[in-house]
């Protein structure tokens, strides 16, 4: 139980990529973390599975409600839908923004570094994101590379579903591995 007594925060709204939230939950739960889901919207949100929408899950707290300092670590899933509604939301990109200053790890997988583009906190980090959002994560002045999982300090991306087992890994090695001094931004 690598994750026993860690908080971990995922921020996710309607539209999240099904396997993109579900396997890292079960993935955190099953190393000893809670894991609580954060949202803007109350009740349950809808995943999208395929071509369709697939299963809910149960929102935990409001983003709102929600404070950075009673978590570890948090987890952005992607999906088209999901990044794309939470980044005009100025609490969810200010939930984002204050794990940055705080220096505690932050994982964003396929379309979720939208997010870190609208929370501006990806300017000279080292990252991936599905291939078709890589024009806008070079223009926001990160530097993307193509690969399965990339980390810089604290800071975890992924691609796409297929990379889920090694971005997993590394939400669960940087959530243990506590906070990063040079994931630290003064925004």
């Amino acid at each position: 139980m690598k994750l026993q007594d860690k908080k971990v925060a995922i921020l996710a709204t309607d539209g999240f990529e099904k396997s993109e939230l579900f396997q890292p939950l079960k993935a955190l739960k099953n190393e000893g973390a809670a894991v609580h889901i954060i949202s803007v919207k109350d009740g349950e949100i809808k995943s999208w599975d395929g071509n369709n929408w697939g299963a809910s899950i149960t929102v935990d707290k409001l983003v709102d409600d929600a404070n950075e300092s009673d978590y570890h670590s948090l987890v952005l899933p992607g999906g088209v839908a999901n990044p794309d509604l939470l980044r005009t939301h100025d609490n969810a990109l200010d939930f984002i923004r204050v794990f940055f200053k705080s220096g505690k790890p932050v994982a964003a997988i396929c379309h979720a570094p939208w997010l870190l583009i609208s929370a501006d906190v990806i300017e000279n980090r080292k990252v991936t994101s599905y291939h078709s959002i890589k024009d806008d994560v070079i223009n926001a002045g990160a530097h993307w590379v193509d690969e399965e999982v990339v980390v810089d300090q604290g800071l975890v991306t992924s691609r796409n579903p297929d990379d889920l087992p090694a971005f997993i890994e590394k939400i669960i090695e940087e959530t243990r591995e506590g906070k990063h001094a040079e994931q630290e931004i003064n925004a």
